[in-house]
């Protein structure tokens, strides 16, 4: 009985040591595989803005108040915020209005959906922000985000993050007729990809964009007011 109990304690053991050495070596293999995966940035298009303007004739699924920002490859329709961003161009005075950052787009499916925001912002000098300045900004959702240079000059700032979103579309037809900004503005869309090895990761500028289903190209007229012609001259 004793023999039998002290062969039954060994194999005990010698299983427990197996199964512990193997959950250790798949641990380890799991470990030196390489499978964990790391959330790397594409660049889908890299594209340069010709104007900002509206289509010409009605487009079956497009928004009236839709604003086109015309580019050299394709045509990025705003159906959202493209209202707000034009209000706010059309009613602040544009020498004060100050557009620093690319436009940058997310598209999560690369499906010819896009989503992002524009910064703007308005410096005034301080003496000369009226309560209607005030007013409008609150209305509108702006921020202070007065700098230390801007105090220095005596003066105030305003931030307006515009949030946007639409759809890509073919190159305006009439592309070549429309009235350029005088400074190149870039617009850019991305998206993020799951890779195993970040050595295998494309993280590179390629034209391999897709456009929102059933896109037809269409012609733009530009926005009927100056005021984007004058952020960028």
């Amino acid at each position: 009985m004793l023999h039998k109990f002290k062969k039954s304690i060994l194999g005990a053991v010698i299983t427990s040591s197996t199964i512990l050495t193997g959950c250790a070596t798949a641990t380890l293999l799991d470990k030196d595989s390489g499978i964990s995966t790391h959330n790397v940035q594409s660049t889908l298009v890299d594209d340069t803005v010709i104007a900002f303007g509206k289509p010409v004739q009605t487009v079956a699924g497009l928004p009236a108040d839709s604003i086109v920002i015309a580019g050299q490859k394709n045509s990025y329709v705003l159906t959202q915020g493209g209202a707000r961003f034009a209000k706010l161009i059309s009613t602040l005075d544009p020498k004060n209005i100050q557009i620093t950052k690319e436009l940058s787009f997310y598209s999560a499916k690369n499906d010819g959906h896009f989503s992002g925001s524009l910064p703007l912002a308005f410096v005034k000098l301080s003496e000369d922000v009226s309560k209607a300045d005030r007013e409008f900004f609150i209305e509108n959702g702006a921020e202070e985000c007065t700098t230390s240079s801007d105090q220095r000059l005596k003066a105030q700032r305003f931030c307006f993050n515009i949030k946007l979103a639409g759809v890509v579309y073919p190159v305006a037809s009439n592309s070549s007729t429309l009235k350029a900004l005088s400074k190149p503005y870039q617009v850019k869309i991305y998206t993020t990809e799951q890779v195993k090895d970040y050595s295998k990761a494309s993280g590179k500028t390629a034209d391999k964009l897709m456009l929102f289903p059933f896109a037809v190209a269409f012609d733009v007229v530009t926005l009927p007011f100056q005021a984007v012609y004058k952020i960028f001259d």
